[in-house]
C-alpha cells in the first residue's frame, strides 16, 4: 500500500536526521579526530601542532551557557597546573551562532561567534587556545560533545583514554569528584584511568539544523504588538523609583538623535535576551507630543515591543527633572535601577554595551543559578 510505505519513509528520514543531529561521541580508544580551526589569536590551530606534548585535553565549551561560564576558571587552573607537566589544553566552541536563540542568551555578554569568543577570551584572559567549529562543525560531530562543557582526553598516542565531566558539579563549592585531573594524573603516572566515562551536564550542542528555532523565535518577537504609552511628570517620578521589583533598563532617546538610533537595537536586543529574568527595559521618547508618528514609526521598524513611552508635556526641562533633577543635559541618557529606584548605571552619551550588560548580569537575582552573578562580578 502507498500510504503505509509513504510513513516508513518518511518516519525513516526523520530518524536519519535526528541521528545526523545528534552524532555518536568518540568511543574510549579511538584515534584523536584531526582538526584545523581558527582560533581566537587569529591563526589556525591543527591537532599536530599539539604533537610533542604526551597529555593533550581537549574541551567543548561556548560563551553563552552559564555551566560553561562557571567552569572557566576550573578549565584555566587545569592548563596552568599541568602545562609545565606534559599536558596541552584546548577549548573548541561546537556551536552554530546562527543556531542560538535570543532566550538562551540570558547569562551572558556575548553569543557564540569566533568574534565573540575573541571578547570572553580577552575579558576572563583564557590561558589556553579556544578554537571555533561553528562555520562547519565537522569536528564536533567527529568527536560528538553532548553538553558544555565535555571533555576528551588523550594519550601520548592520541588514544582516547578519558571523556565526560571536568569534575562532579557545576558549583565548585560542592566538587568532591575531580575525574578530568584524576585521568591526567593517571597517563601521566603511567596508571590506568579510573572513569574512563562519565555524564556531563551543561547547554546541548547547538547544531546547525537549530536555526530553525532561533528563526522562529524572531518571527515571534517581531509579531508582537509595539506600543508607545504617552507619560507625563507624575508617570516619570514612578518610573525613576522603579517598583516593579525587577532590574529596571530607562534610556532616553528621540528620533532626531543619531547616536540614540545607533545604540536603540543593541539595547532592544538585550532586553530579549535578558527578559525571561527578573528585568525590564522601558524606551522613553524626548520628541514633543506632536512628533508622535515619527516615534511610532521608529519603535515599529526597531520591533520594540517592550513598554515605550513618550513625553505628553512641550516642557521638556520639567519632564527631565520629574525624572531626574541633575539631569541637565541631552539623549541619549541611559539608567539602570535596582528595585526601588536605587541607581545601579547612569550613562550621558552612547553605552558601551558590554560593560552595561556585564553591570545588569552582576546585578540581577542569582537564586536560580547560584553563583553567576559572583562570575559577572569578578573576574
Amino acid at each position: 500500500p502507498v500510504m503505509p510505505t509513504l510513513l516508513a519513509l518518511v518516519l525513516t528520514a526523520a530518524s536519519l536526521f535526528a541521528a545526523a543531529d545528534e552524532p555518536p561521541t568518540l568511543a574510549i580508544g579511538s584515534p584523536a579526530p584531526d582538526f584545523a580551526l581558527p582560533g581566537v589569536d587569529g591563526k589556525i590551530h591543527r591537532l599536530s601542532d599539539y604533537s610533542s606534548y604526551p597529555v593533550l585535553v581537549i574541551v567543548f565549551t561556548c560563551n553563552h551557557c552559564p555551566t560553561a561560564q562557571l567552569y572557566e576558571n576550573r578549565i584555566k587552573q587545569i592548563a596552568a597546573d599541568y602545562r609545565g607537566k606534559g599536558v596541552a589544553l584546548v577549548a573548541i566552541s561546537p556551536n552554530d551562532p546562527a543556531a542560538v536563540r535570543l532566550n538562551e542568551l540570558g547569562y551572558t555578554d556575548v553569543s557564540d561567534s569566533l568574534e565573540d569568543m575573541k571578547i570572553r577570551a580577552a575579558y576572563r584572559k583564557f590561558n589556553f587556545p579556544y578554537l571555533y567549529d561553528g562555520e562547519t562543525q565537522s569536528v564536533a560531530r567527529a568527536y560528538g560533545p553532548k553538553a558544555t562543557p565535555h571533555v576528551f582526553i588523550f594519550d601520548r598516542e592520541r588514544k582516547l583514554r578519558y571523556e565526560g565531566r571536568v569534575d562532579n558539579s557545576q558549583r565548585e563549592s560542592l566538587v568532591k569528584v575531580r575525574d578530568a585531573r584524576n585521568a591526567i594524573d593517571a597517563l601521566l603516572e603511567g596508571r590506568p584511568v579510573p572513569v574512563e566515562h562519565t555524564g556531563v551536564f551543561g547547554c546541548s550542542t547547538k547544531w546547525k539544523s537549530k536555526q530553525a528555532s532561533r528563526e522562529q523565535e524572531l518571527k515571534k518577537i517581531e509579531a508582537e504588538p509595539v506600543v508607545l504609552e504617552m507619560a507625563g511628570a507624575e508617570e516619570l517620578k514612578k518610573l525613576r523609583s522603579n517598583p516593579t521589583g525587577k532590574l529596571l533598563l530607562v534610556n532616553f532617546w528621540a528620533t532626531w538623535c543619531g547616536p540614540c538610533i545607533s545604540e536603540l537595537p543593541d539595547l532592544i536586543t538585550t532586553h530579549r535576551m535578558y527578559r525571561g529574568r527578573d528585568f525590564d527595559f522601558v524606551t522613553v521618547s524626548t520628541n514633543l507630543p506632536d512628533e508622535r508618528a515619527g516615534v511610532q514609526k521608529v519603535l515599529e521598524k526597531l520591533h520594540s515591543s517592550g513598554r515605550n513611552l513618550q513625553f505628553a508635556s512641550t516642557d521638556t526641562y520639567a519632564m527631565q527633572a520629574a525624572f531626574d533633577a541633575k539631569w541637565e543635559a541631552g539623549v541619549p541618557y541611559t539608567v539602570l535601577l535596582a528595585p526601588g529606584g536605587k541607581l545601579l548605571y547612569q550613562k550621558q552619551g552612547e553605552v558601551d554595551i558590554l560593560e552595561l550588560r556585564r553591570i545588569i548580569l552582576g546585578n540581577l537575582p542569582d537564586d536560580d543559578y547560584i553563583g553567576h552573578s559572583a562570575y559577572w562580578r569578578t573576574k
